[in-house]
C-alpha cells in the first residue's frame, strides 16, 4: 500500500484549513510556512523547546515524489494533522524506492530533512501480489505502527488504485485518506512550483514522454514542453519525481546528477547523494 501498488479528521486549532488551488490557498501557502514545515525543534528565550505534535493514528505512504509532498502539505495546512510516520517500500534486489529508483541513501536524508520516522518495507523485484500483503501485514503489526488507523496517500485520479487501496486496508481493519483526491492536476502542479518545491524527473516511461525528460528539473519550463495527452502530475506513470526542496523540508537535499540509465523498460536519472550532504 506504500508507494505504488503491485502491478498498477482532526484538526489543530492553530492551523486554518486551506485548500491547495484554491487563490486562497496560494494566498496562503506563504503564511502557513512556519505551521507546516516538519517537526523542528525551536528554542525560546527561556530555552523551552516546541516541535508539532505527530498523529498517533495516522502515517503517510511515502514515494519521495512530489505528490506524497504535496499530500503531506495537505495533511498539515487543511486537515490540521501531521502523520507519525511514513511507509516507503523499497525495492531489495535495487536497494532503491520501488518504481522511482532513488536510492535509500537519499530517501533517509529525505526523511531527516522532513522531521518524521521512516518505515521501510523491502519487496522483492516483480513483487507479486500475496508476497505484498505480507510485508504489509508485518509492518503494521510492529511496534513502530501499531497504533496506525488510517494510511494517507497521494493519489490524484486513478480509481483502481484507490480501490486496490481501500480494499487491502479494509482487509487489515484500517482506512485510507486521500487528500489530493480530485485536484484539477494542472492546478496542483503549478501550486507545486509556485509554492517553491523543487524536484527532479527520476523516472521517466519511454513509451509516454521523450527520454529526454529524465534528470530534468520539474518547473514551468518543464510543465509547458509535456506533449498533449500527458498528465502535469504524471498520475498515469508517465514520469516519477524526487522532491529535495521547498515548505516541507527543514533544509534543502544536496544531491548529484549521475548517469541515465535503462532498466526493466523504464529510463532512471540516478541521483546520488552530494559530498555538500
Amino acid at each position: 500500500m506504500a508507494g505504488d501498488a503491485p502491478g498498477g479528521s482532526r484538526r489543530d486549532r492553530n492551523v486554518a484549513p486551506c485548500r491547495l488551488g484554491s487563490a486562497v490557498g496560494r494566498r496562503r501557502l506563504g503564511q502557513i510556512w512556519a505551521q507546516v514545515r516538519p517537526a523542528r525543534v525551536r528554542t525560546g528565550g527561556t530555552g523551552t523547546k516546541i516541535s508539532k505534535k505527530t498523529d498517533a493514528s495516522l502515517a503517510l505512504s511515502w514515494s519521495g515524489g512530489k505528490d506524497s509532498a504535496l499530500a503531506l502539505l495537505a495533511l498539515r495546512a487543511e486537515l490540521g494533522r501531521n502523520p507519525s510516520a511514513l511507509i516507503t517500500t523499497v525495492t531489495e534486489t535495487y536497494e532503491r524506492i520501488s518504481m522511482h529508483g532513488v536510492r535509500r541513501e537519499l530517501l533517509a536524508l529525505q526523511a531527516q530533512e522532513l522531521g518524521l520516522p521512516l518505515v521501510e518495507v523491502s519487496i522483492p523485484l516483480g513483487c507479486p501480489n500475496e508476497t505484498y500483503d505480507a510485508r504489509m501485514h508485518e509492518v503494521f503489526a510492529s511496534e513502530r505502527l501499531g497504533q496506525v488507523t488510517e494510511v494517507a496517500f497521494g493519489d490524484l485520479f486513478l480509481e483502481d488504485v484507490r480501490a486496490y487501496r481501500e480494499g487491502r486496508l479494509g482487509a487489515a481493519g484500517k482506512r485510507g485518506l486521500f487528500p489530493l483526491w480530485g485536484r484539477d492536476t494542472v492546478q496542483l502542479a503549478r501550486d507545486f512550483i509556485s509554492a517553491g518545491f523543487q524536484a527532479v524527473l527520476v523516472c521517466v516511461d519511454p513509451r509516454k514522454l521523450d527520454r529526454t525528460f529524465a534528470g530534468r528539473s520539474y518547473d514551468e519550463r518543464l510543465l509547458a514542453d509535456l506533449p498533449t495527452g500527458v498528465d502535469p502530475c504524471g498520475e498515469n506513470g508517465e514520469f516519477h519525481t524526487f522532491v529535495y526542496g521547498g515548505l516541507i523540508l527543514r533544509r534543502p537535499i544536496a544531491r548529484a546528477l549521475g548517469d541515465i540509465v535503462e532498466r526493466d523498460g523504464f529510463l532512471f536519472a540516478d541521483l546520488q547523494v552530494s559530498p555538500q550532504s
